[in-house]
């Protein structure tokens, strides 16, 4: 545990000494600071014209803001996860330090493990940021906490599920580009994959269905937590990590 911690300290402070954190969490939240004033401003705009109309029926804070914020956040991270994990082992493979880490007495799985760490903590200063926007709906509206919850375990279990794959494809190559043009081609994928079951019944279309990650995240911003879309997100955590650690045994046996 205690190998985990240092690399993962170790890749903190390299976001960090680096525009690549400063750049994430200001594009993060400028891009949801933006759609939850948008939410917002719906919300309020559709409140003030029912009461025009005649219409008094309250209007649910989190069916109208909080849900499609969560669903905005989610993709957000589509866009954000690639630059996290882009340069987690290319820039290790390009600078030439990716020997001296696999020759160093750290296990490999230490090694992922503490790189998926870093990458996680600075993934969850995003959800902070979109945490200190969403908290303002609880001091001056009627939100509940319980669906937030939810929606935010499922945006830290899809963010989490997105840097495992991200960490993958960067040990497949020594330039960050490449590494994290891969990576958004295949989150792009995954996200899309559910239009197959659109025009398909088949089994093709239920399992296209089933590795899309849209189908498993609305849920959790409705509130809803299913066994099946943990199960769905920790499967894919689990086969992104596995994949990063024999792709590092392969590259230890080449060095």
């Amino acid at each position: 545990m205690r190998n985990i911690l240092t690399i993962a300290r170790k890749e903190l402070k390299t976001y960090f000494t680096s525009p690549i954190a400063y750049i994430v969490l200001a594009i993060g939240g400028v891009i949801f600071g933006f759609f939850f004033y948008s939410a917002l401003a719906f919300f309020v705009q559709r409140g003030m014209e029912m009461e025009m109309y005649g219409r008094g029926m309250p209007m649910n804070v989190n069916e109208y803001v909080v849900r499609p914020l969560l669903l905005n956040l989610s993709v957000i991270s589509l866009f954000l996860v690639p630059m996290i994990t882009m340069r987690l082992y290319a820039e290790e493979k390009r600078s030439g330090t990716i020997e001296l880490l696999l020759t160093s007495p750290v296990r490999d799985l230490e090694l992922v493990l503490g790189k998926l760490l870093a990458a996680f903590l600075l993934f969850g200063g995003i959800l902070l940021v979109a945490l200190i926007n969403l908290s303002l709906l609880f001091f001056f509206g009627n939100a509940d906490w319980k669906p937030l919850l939810a929606g935010l375990l499922g945006l830290a279990l899809l963010g989490t599920a997105f840097l495992s794959l991200g960490m993958l494809l960067s040990t497949f190559t020594r330039n960050q580009i490449v590494a994290g043009s891969l990576t958004f081609g295949l989150f792009l994928m995954l996200w899309v994959a559910d239009w197959v079951s659109s025009y398909s019944s088949t089994t093709v279309g239920q399992v296209a269905s089933y590795i899309s990650v849209t189908t498993h995240i609305e849920n959790f911003a409705k509130g809803v937590i299913d066994l099946r879309d943990v199960v769905y997100y920790l499967s894919v955590i689990f086969l992104g990590v596995f994949l990063t650690h024999r792709s590092l045994e392969s590259l230890r046996w080449r060095s």
